[in-house]
């Protein structure tokens, strides 16, 4: 999405020529063949692991770090790969996402006018308040120290990334959509009558 609002606001007469069908399909492809990848070798380090003590998870979900603390035998090596497929799977991806906003806001502040520079940042507002929720919380949950002393915190940041930003996503997106926030309008108006006939009768 950061490369597809750099295309369309630093380079819009290049944008259909580049960001083809093709080019599309493959970042979606490479997305999941990558993520896939990545994740299999995590499982692979994990089945090599030894659980001798108490079997419960104290988190939300199997998390990798309090799934490995169940372990009786310390795992250097999936310690380390941890710490190593953090790098393509947040790193590179903020970095990326940093500089394609870096050319936006400078594309931005060219423009002359206030209202095309409203109208050209509302088009990248949706996937930045995204961005930030997701990196916001994922970025603090890995500078929270990790012990016992800071769970609760570390299972509320996790939560937040977990669920409440998949959740907010469609929405966020989707309200820049003019025909569907028409039609949250119709239904609002649609479902006040009814509210109003619901409080007549109880009155």
């Amino acid at each position: 999405m950061s490369y597809d609002r750099y295309l369309a606001i630093c380079h819009p007469l290049r944008y259909t020529t580049i960001m083809t069908t093709k080019l599309q399909h493959s970042l979606v492809i490479y997305c999941w063949a990558f993520g896939f990848l990545l994740t299999q070798i995590t499982l692979i380090f994990l089945c090599q692991l030894q659980f001798c003590g108490p079997n419960v998870i104290d988190h939300f979900f199997c998390d990798a770090v309090p799934f490995v603390e169940l372990s009786c035998t310390y795992n250097y090596a999936l310690q380390l790969e941890i710490v190593i497929i953090d790098i393509p799977i947040v790193i590179i991806p903020f970095i990326l996402v940093v500089i394609s906003y870096i050319c936006v806001f400078t594309t931005i502040l060219g423009i002359s006018s206030t209202t095309g520079r409203k109208k050209t940042f509302s088009t990248c507002s949706s996937h930045l308040t995204v961005v930030t929720m997701f990196y916001g919380t994922l970025i603090t949950i890995y500078l929270v120290p990790a012990n016992r002393d800071f769970l609760t915190v570390n299972k509320l940041i996790a939560l937040l990334y977990i669920v409440v930003t998949p959740l907010f996503n469609p929405i966020i997106y989707s309200l820049r959509n003019q025909e569907i926030r028409d039609i949250m309008g119709n239904l609002f108006q649609i479902s006040c009558p009814c509210v109003k006939k619901k409080m007549c009768k109880m009155l």
